[in-house]
């Protein structure tokens, strides 16, 4: 008994110790570098958990089959390393996780912690080896990061110029075909104009912070953009403005062919919807429109083009979108994974993939998709920051 005593007692001097010496962290103060991350290696319970969620629930078209790939708390933007680690970040935890399936029975039974104590960790990238992460106000960079899961290296920071305003502030981040890091800022406000035109657009940089430009104008707030895997045009899913009733706006689907151009917001919306406040003061003629319309409020967040080879040909190169779903609609509305056909550059047909997350009768949903991601063996993943899950969508004849 006194031994153990003598242990707790210990332990808890520890505890205390570590909690009083780690350094502060400002949200206002940008530093050269981040203090060293705090990594956890957990081992997850081996093989399917499947039993442990309702998936049942969960309506894919035949064939095909939805299972649990990971578990992360509060699981958002998702990035595949070249040795085959996903890395996902956060936006309401402040943590950025390395998951790594060794037995490849298609669970990861690993589980990193490569930073915590960040700010709105949501965007994860991957390039020649290094991860970045967006936070609300700057971008950081871990380098040689497959290496070092058990033992990450101090986060160096590349930018630090982003606006610290929060809301909008979490980002997703990717690299483009030409080598640079985009990284969305969205409209501090509901519907507003703002004279810093970093706000409402997609902005782009150099892989070390250099050469800070906007790229896109008139984008709400984009959570998720791709590239098109033959024309390496960029698209990317607008959350459209609230308070416009339960039908109006459409969220968007867009394209983007070249660098400057202006998708309407705060002044329309859509393909031809005149803002109630602002819509007077430019005809929607002025700007892009939506390649496609979205339903009123899902909130479109990550989308990908299935390039893989394992579902039917009917599926190759079109686009999936994640509908994280509706917040203050009277009936809810997304919820669910949501598929754009295309021939081309146009639009065949908008429908819903997966379903089921939300109770319909009882207006209540237990899963949010967030984030996807088509795997080499051609199966997709998809975050659920909800569910705190990442599922894997696979396909048998």
């Amino acid at each position: 008994m006194k031994s153990t005593m003598a242990v707790h007692l210990l332990l808890s001097y520890l505890f205390v110790l570590i909690s009083c010496t780690a350094p502060e962290r400002s949200e206002n103060t940008a530093e050269d570098t981040v203090a060293t991350a705090t990594t956890v290696v957990t081992d997850l319970e081996e093989g399917p958990v499947d039993s442990k969620y309702p998936l049942h629930t969960l309506r894919l078209p035949e064939g095909f089959r939805i299972s649990v790939y990971a578990e992360v708390d509060n699981a958002r933007s998702m990035a595949m390393g070249m040795d085959g680690t996903l890395f996902v970040g956060n936006r309401r935890g402040d943590k950025v996780y390395a998951l790594r399936d060794e037995d490849k029975d298609n669970f990861a039974e690993k589980k990193y912690i490569i930073a915590e104590g960040l700010i709105m960790p949501n965007g994860v990238a991957v390039k020649d080896g290094d991860l970045y992460v967006a936070e609300l106000s700057r971008i950081l960079k871990f380098s040689s990061i497959e290496s070092r899961l058990a033992d990450p290296p101090k986060a160096k920071v590349i930018y630090d110029q982003l606006p610290d305003k929060r809301h909008h502030g979490w980002k997703y981040i990717a690299f483009g075909p030409d080598g640079k890091l985009y990284v969305p800022v969205g409209a501090p406000c509901n519907i507003c104009e703002s004279e810093d035109k970093v706000f409402a657009a997609i902005n782009r940089m150099n892989a070390d912070g250099t050469d800070f430009e906007v790229y896109a104008e008139g984008v709400r707030n984009t959570v998720g953009f791709t590239w098109h895997p033959q024309t390496k045009e960029l698209w990317f899913t607008d959350n459209g403005r609230d308070m416009m009733g339960d039908n109006f706006p459409p969220c968007e689907l867009n394209r983007v062919p070249k660098k400057g151009m202006h998708f309407g917001y705060p002044y329309c919306h859509g393909k031809d919807i005149g803002d109630p406040e602002f819509g007077t003061k430019f005809p929607c003629t002025d700007f892009s429109p939506a390649v496609q319309p979205l339903g009123p409020h899902v909130a479109p967040l990550g989308l990908k083009f299935y390039t893989g080879s394992m579902f039917p040909e009917a599926y190759r190169d079109n686009v999936f979108i994640a509908e994280h779903g509706s917040w203050n609609r009277s009936k809810k509305i997304g919820y669910r994974v949501s598929m754009v056909g295309l021939k081309g550059n146009t639009p065949t047909g908008y429908e819903t993939f997966i379903s089921g997350w939300l109770n319909e009768s009882k207006q209540e949903a237990w899963g949010r998709p967030v984030d996807v991601l088509i795997r080499e063996d051609g199966s997709m993943l998809l975050s659920d920051d909800k569910a705190g899950l990442i599922y894997r969508i696979s396909y048998t004849n």
